[in-house]
């Protein structure tokens, strides 16, 4: 008899918890998709208007601008209203950017309408993984945050399938664009069942509030414990009349988070999934539709290698994924580089060499970088400048990725593709190096205990130890 009510209480711990997780994860959805859907949606928007590459790649960039603004002006206002008005913030400007693409009438309409897609990008991209990390308990804390890139490649994966279903239709790219308006209404849907984080709440002296959500999706701990524990690191972090919120000692966490954010992204991902199909066109597919179907199989690998992280980063540890996905990277990066450099004695198997790098990288970026980036900078920062360093780290990101994204195709014509993949293989092997050097191991360490060790500034490569 006990067993089995011991049994049936671990199930209904785990059923809120995952319920709560996978809800807030939805998020993910509207950044994976507005990341697939241009791809696919470029090609038939130059059949409707004639526009230069340079307005092709703002059309492209336009929603990280809104990003780097959305994540900018939202890290404080998630400290001060609390993470989920923020969620369902995002989820509101989606689902009115994503109608205001669907009907745009000119080229500089679109450019804005993704400006405002973007904002939500912003917005969602810090505060997801915030909430997830906020609410996750320590053992599985790696594994509920990837829930929100699961949710990206998923978002990724949907763009590919809807521009692969409205490819031969009239207004195509409209249909395409437009699509964004149902993973906003479903995340508005389910974010309206959830309640805040325990950690912002007690921040705010909400502590009843805080207890009950720490009860429900934890009934075996001691919530009043955690309580104190939070309520602690607060005060710790609570300055004098001498003292600035911002301290010496949280430079390196912060330093950290941005240069995992460089990592991610300076490796050349957003190039990989938002120019897929002129990757292909250029390496030899005859048409739109064949590169479509071809970024459908990568898109699906996309999707299923997120779920080694989401079971492996709790297990094996962030850092050792890391190793393999940057390896994986690298490795692709420079057979990438290799096929177009001697695409003219490789010939008509230029195309598939590509498809098997290009399979490789997402293989690689997506059981490591991809999640575990989000999940180190929502684990490493500090509580009392949470909200406002998770928005750097995310503006950073967005910051490196209109970079990326607006200078890719200019390389491409400047130094030629060989040159460009290389680049970012160079980039992957400093990333080897910042990893070893200065990323901590954060598995199995709670998000008081990480702050504690930054404070009394213990080296990184010492955090699992201690």
């Amino acid at each position: 008899m006990t067993t089995y009510n011991t049994t049936k209480v671990i199930k209904i711990k785990h059923f809120w918890l995952y319920v709560i997780a996978v809800v807030a994860s939805l998020g993910g959805l509207l950044s994976g998709f507005d990341t697939g859907v241009v791809s696919g949606a470029l090609l038939f928007i130059n059949e409707t208007w004639t526009i230069s590459p340079f307005e092709q790649g703002w059309i492209v960039s336009a929603a990280i601008v809104g990003a780097v603004i959305g994540a900018a002006m939202n890290g404080s206002l998630s400290d001060i209203y609390g993470r989920k008005k923020i969620i369902v913030a995002t989820g509101v400007i989606f689902a009115l950017g994503s109608l205001m693409c669907a009907y745009a009438t000119t080229p500089y309409w679109l450019i804005a309408a993704r400006v405002v897609i973007g904002l939500a990008v912003g917005m969602v991209n810090f505060v997801v993984p915030l909430y997830l990390s906020e609410i996750a308990p320590q053992k599985i804390r790696g594994m509920l945050v990837s829930l929100f890139q699961l949710a990206i490649t998923a978002g990724i994966l949907f763009s590919y399938l809807i521009n692969r279903v409205f490819a031969n239709a009239e207004y195509n790219w409209r249909w395409m664009l437009g699509a964004g308006l149902v993973p906003a209404v479903i995340l508005l849907v389910g974010i309206t069942f959830l309640g805040d984080t325990p950690r912002w709440l007690i921040s705010k002296k909400r502590d009843d509030e805080a207890r009950e959500i720490f009860l429900k999706i934890n009934p075996e701990d001691d919530a009043e414990a955690h309580i104190k524990e939070v309520r602690a690191t607060i005060q710790g972090n609570s300055p004098s009349k001498k003292q600035k919120v911002f301290q010496k000692w949280m430079l390196m966490p912060v330093f950290v988070g941005v240069g995992m954010m460089f990592m991610q992204i300076c490796t050349g991902i957003n190039t990989i999934i938002f120019y897929t199909t002129t990757i292909f066109k250029i390496a030899g597919f005859a048409d739109n539709i064949s590169a479509i179907y071809a970024t459908i199989g990568i898109g699906a690998v996309n999707f299923l290698m997120t779920f080694v992280a989401i079971f492996f980063t709790d297990r094996w540890g962030r850092k050792p994924l890391l190793y393999v996905g940057l390896w994986g990277v690298l490795i692709a990066l420079l057979a990438l580089g290799g096929a177009f450099h001697f695409a003219a004695e490789l010939g008509d198997n230029l195309k598939w060499i590509a498809v098997a790098s290009v399979v490789l990288y997402i293989t690689a970026f997506a059981m490591s970088l991809g999640p575990i980036g989000w999940i180190m900078v929502s684990e490493i920062l500090p509580l009392k400048i949470r909200g406002f360093a998770m928005s750097l780290c995310t503006v950073a990101n967005f910051g490196f990725n209109f970079i990326v994204v607006l200078s890719f195709l200019p390389l491409i014509h400047s130094i030629g593709e060989a040159y460009t993949f290389w680049i970012f293989a160079g980039i992957a092997v400093l990333s080897l190096l910042f990893t070893y050097f200065l990323v901590p191991e954060t598995k199995g360490i709670s998000l008081e205990k990480i702050e504690k060790n930054w404070r009394e500034g213990v080296p990184a490569r010492q955090f699992g130890r201690n």
